[in-house]
């Protein structure tokens, strides 16, 4: 059996498995079973940034409250939604109005998803997650687990996932476009003051005073406590590792997503990184570097060989392939996926217009029939999904999958040249136990994943 075919019938058997699970879930979860004409009632948990897009990217069902810490942010989102209940703690949210609501969207920053995800499961409620899933790999694993046990209908905010190009990679690798993938280079060169905020620690001794709009404990969840500053938001948070993941965990959700689909990539079993020389790990711990080069390894399954990613962001840029035209570009956010016949290079989301070089095997590869059903867009397939019970095409073990590479990358980070050998079935790496402590990092006291007694 070749692997094209292997890949996509292991594709189209998980789909099946998941719709056959997914008919036994009790009806109790449900909510009574809702039709396919039926609106959802549907709360967010993030009123501004991307929670506002995911808001707007359900409005067409019925949007009954919004929860943010931060009424500033959340300010046009109650403009527009001025029936949704409004509040700062999603948990009061959550225990005020369990009975009346189907589905939940979360779009808060990274530290707080699993938080308010298992919480929200816990109580039978469909999830739709931003992108990463969660803030480390112990978070991603229970929130999987949880989602399985209680049967809701889950999907991950990696909106790339549901666009065509996409499905086309898929079908062109799946084709023996460019031959057997043996590597795959990412980078992404976007926002590279945001990801790194180095030069704003010693801006940390100041004092101001917080915001009346801002509810700063609430914002810090289950962190650890400290004095609020500006530098941590309302979005630069990404750049400190105490909520956000820097820019691989940011972005390799959107720029990996094609290739671990095509070639149905697991875990992989080391990882290792460099990084820019500014970098101390020791004085700049809950900081991410200016550049870093992140190499992954991943075994062997079935037809196919070990495929290696390497990922560039920062100062590291990804080197031009051999076979592009002089006036091709290489990607400043984007990937080059590389065959042994030839490679295609693409962009972010979704894979972009996804290319073949050299020009001489483009000019003779015809495309192959669309075998991957299109979808609308990513909201409104995570919304049929509901109405349907049956799977959604990034669902959380899907999304887990991408997210862990991510906070992988964002651990090697901390022990620049160290290589790393993951066990991800045991959650440990087994040459280097110093780094295990990134694996399940505390919460602060009084915040758990255990709110509930039912979760």
């Amino acid at each position: 059996m070749s692997h094209k075919k292997e890949t996509r019938r292991r594709f189209l058997t998980k789909a099946g498995a998941g719709i056959a699970l997914f008919h036994i879930v009790p009806a109790h979860v449900l909510r009574g079973a809702n039709k396919p004409s039926e609106k959802l009632n549907i709360a967010s948990i993030g009123g501004g940034g991307r929670a506002a897009r995911d808001i707007d990217g359900v409005s067409t069902e019925n949007i009954v409250a919004i929860a943010d810490v931060d009424d500033r942010r959340a300010a046009k989102s109650y403009e527009k939604y001025p029936k949704a209940k409004r509040y700062h703690d999603f948990r009061v949210m959550l225990d005020e109005l369990d009975s009346q609501i189907d589905a939940v969207v979360v779009g808060t920053p990274d530290h707080t998803h699993a938080v308010a995800v298992l919480d929200a499961i816990g109580r039978g409620k469909h999830v739709y997650c931003e992108k990463p899933l969660s803030h480390s790999i112990y978070e991603s694993r229970r929130m999987v687990e949880a989602a399985q046990a209680a049967g809701v209908i889950t999907q991950m905010g990696n909106q790339g996932h549901s666009f065509d190009y996409i499905r086309q990679f898929c079908e062109m690798v799946w084709d023996g476009a460019i031959g057997d993938v043996t590597e795959i280079h990412i980078t992404c060169q976007a926002f590279r003051e945001l990801y790194c905020q180095i030069d704003k620690i010693p801006s940390l001794t100041e004092k101001p005073d917080i915001p009346k709009e801002l509810k700063w404990d609430l914002w810090l969840g289950p962190a650890s406590a400290r004095s609020y500053h500006p530098v941590y938001l309302p979005f630069s948070w990404r750049g400190w590792m105490s909520f956000g993941t820097g820019c691989v965990g940011d972005w390799i959700c959107h720029l990996m997503d094609p290739s671990l689909w095509a070639l149905d990539l697991g875990a992989p079993t080391s990882v290792r990184a460099e990084v820019g020389g500014d970098y101390d790990p020791e004085k700049h711990t809950d900081c991410y570097p200016s550049s870093s080069k992140i190499t992954y390894e991943f075994p062997a399954k079935g037809d196919r060989g070990p495929v290696k990613l390497v990922w560039f962001d920062g100062g590291n840029k990804m080197p031009r392939p051999e076979g592009m035209a002089a006036d091709e570009d290489v990607p400043s956010v984007g990937a080059i996926v590389y065959g042994t016949k030839g490679a295609i290079v693409h962009g972010s989301h979704g894979a972009h217009k996804p290319r073949i070089i050299p020009e001489s095997l483009r000019k003779d590869y015809k495309m192959p029939d669309p075998s991957i059903p299109r979808v609308e867009n990513h909201h409104v397939d995570w919304l049929d999904a509901v109405k349907a019970n049956k799977p959604a095409g990034s669902d959380f073990e899907y999304g887990a999958r991408l997210t862990e590479l991510g906070l992988l990358g964002a651990i090697a980070v901390r022990f620049p040249t160290q290589k790393l050998d993951w066990d991800a079935e045991a959650l440990k790496f087994t040459n280097f136990s110093t780094a295990n402590a990134f694996v399940h990092p505390p919460y602060r006291e009084s915040w758990s994943l255990r709110r509930r007694a039912h979760i």
